[in-house]
């Protein structure tokens, strides 16, 4: 069984906001597999299905990003599931809107998401998809910038990072090694 987490904020107020890139990603390609994201458990909605005969748990914490690690460990430690089966898909301000980076470990970044995660699990080995939200402008604080919404132009290159994002995730379902996703999608 393989998981793949969303990281985002709860609440319409965050709905479609830069900084739930995450739920975003996650949405698209439970949608692509009809998985629906209904169930409501230890603080997190989530939806299982079969891609290719491997069972998929597709997440998104109900917690708030900076404690996106209470949803994660307990659901890791209900369904069984290794370290090395996770996937989380975030936001990241430090790459270009349009692209992704797919990385199977490295410290948080400066993510609160990530780092609640890494303290939850007490492990900075699982894979990641970075999306790419791009860095606000100086005359922009990073709160409004990661809490605000795409702009009209930059929605087409979120589009084409979630589309990305969506594949690199088939393929890790599928079993690609992280080098051959990272030469494929980095």
């Amino acid at each position: 069984m393989k998981m793949i987490v969303g990281l985002g904020n709860i609440g319409p107020q965050y709905d479609q906001t830069r900084h739930n890139t995450g739920f975003m990603v996650v949405e698209q390609f439970a949608q692509s597999h009809d998985i629906n994201i209904k169930t409501r458990k230890m603080n997190a909605k989530f939806g299982t299905g079969f891609i290719n005969g491997e069972k998929v748990l597709v997440v998104e914490p109900t917690t708030f990003m900076n404690d996106s690690g209470i949803a994660v460990k307990p659901l890791m430690d209900y369904f069984d599931i290794p370290v090395e089966n996770i996937a989380i898909v975030h936001d990241d301000m430090d790459l270009p809107i349009g692209k992704i980076r797919v990385k199977d470990k490295g410290s948080a970044g400066g993510h609160n998401g990530i780092k609640s995660i890494i303290y939850q699990l007490g492990t900075e080995n699982f894979t990641r998809v970075r999306v790419g939200t791009g860095h606000p402008d100086k005359t922009k604080s990073v709160v409004n910038y990661v809490l605000g919404k795409f702009t009209k132009d930059q929605l087409p290159g979120f589009k084409l990072a979630a589309d990305h994002s969506v594949n690199a995730l088939d393929d890790w379902v599928d079993g690609l090694s992280i080098s051959e996703l990272e030469n494929r999608y980095n």
